[in-house]
């Protein structure tokens, strides 16, 4: 699906003009899907319109770049390649020696990886290039491949929507099983309440993939775009397995706290770092979901402790009992 086009008098560089040319060549640029070269472009330009020449498609390229509108890509080619990057997540390269096909994903372990570096190094990161060049499934094994190139906004929704769903199953588990092992009777409801509530953000999470699989109905055998290794089981899976050892009341409620402020900087971290697209609107939608949660658990924690302080406390004799001593 060809993103939706910028405004490019809002995207003009410094000193800029308005060019019908430059627009024209944006748009063509902006319906391709894929990795084209500037020759691509311009042949895809002449088609249109055999007047535009090929210094200023290379130009309006280079202002794309600058402006935030491409990305320059380098396969080894001996050539730069360009891709949209309005309205794209940032990503990663996988990259076919043999027919030198690319495909597209992004991982949150290689962005870690980059981060953890960077900071050890004291450096600040602007941008991470990631290729590994190989032998794709098909020149390997002469198999013709069924899969789409590259990806669309509705495959990176789909995978935002999966580990977004898989946080919710975990989280129903955990909240359930706090609420059966919980003896304080306040915090037991608060558990279960948080059950019903992930019971319910499931089944809307489920519906909305439904939804995606009928806008493509092959988007469920398309290559996997996101890695998130950590949430592919669900953010909670591990407070879960915290539970099953046996823990006391405030310390259901400390997991609980830990798993939904994870959760919630996981989605916000995410989401803040991908372009405008479904797949972030999604992310950020869960992330605030997540804060809510968050801040239930901490209110409720706060109470239990207040609660239990006074069921230590010892009581006072009455002041006539007092008196008589």
């Amino acid at each position: 699906m060809p993103p939706s086009l910028p405004d490019l008098t809002r995207l003009k560089p410094l000193g800029g003009k308005r060019s019908n040319k430059r627009e024209q060549i944006v748009n063509v640029f902006l319906r391709q899907e894929g990795h084209l070269s500037a020759d691509d472009l311009v042949d895809l330009i002449r088609r249109d319109d055999h007047r535009i020449s090929r210094a200023t498609v290379y130009r309006t390229l280079q202002w794309m770049v600058d402006a935030g509108i491409a990305r320059k890509v380098d396969f080894g080619e001996g050539r730069f390649r360009f891709e949209h990057s309005y309205r794209q997540p940032r990503h990663f390269h996988l990259i076919c020696k043999t027919c030198h096909r690319s495909f597209e994903f992004l991982s949150s372990d290689i962005e870690s990886v980059v981060e953890e570096v960077s900071a050890a190094r004291g450096f600040t990161a602007s941008q991470s290039v990631v290729q590994i060049y190989g032998t794709c499934e098909e020149c390997r094994t002469g198999r013709n491949s069924t899969a789409d190139l590259g990806h669309t906004d509705l495959l990176f929704a789909r995978d935002a929507l999966r580990i977004a769903i898989a946080t919710e199953r975990s989280g129903r588990e955990f909240y359930t099983r706090a609420a059966r092992l919980t003896r304080d009777v306040r915090g037991r409801k608060v558990f279960e309440d948080l059950a019903n509530e992930e019971v319910d953000h499931l089944s809307k999470l489920e519906s909305r993939y439904a939804e995606l699989l009928q806008r493509d109905p092959k988007l469920e055998s398309r290559p996997t775009f996101l890695f998130f290794k950590g949430a592919a089981n669900g953010l909670f899976a591990e407070g879960t397995e915290r539970l099953l050892k046996g823990v006391n009341d405030q310390q259901a409620l400390l997991i609980g706290i830990r798993c939904e402020r994870g959760s919630h900087q996981f989605f916000k971290k995410y989401g803040e770092r991908f372009e405008d697209s479904e797949g972030k609107q999604i992310f950020l939608e869960f992330a605030d979901e997540e804060r809510e949660h968050l801040d239930l658990l901490v209110r409720e924690y706060k109470a239990l402790v207040r609660r239990q302080g006074r069921a230590r406390r010892p009581k006072r004799a009455p002041v006539s009992a007092r008196a008589t001593r």
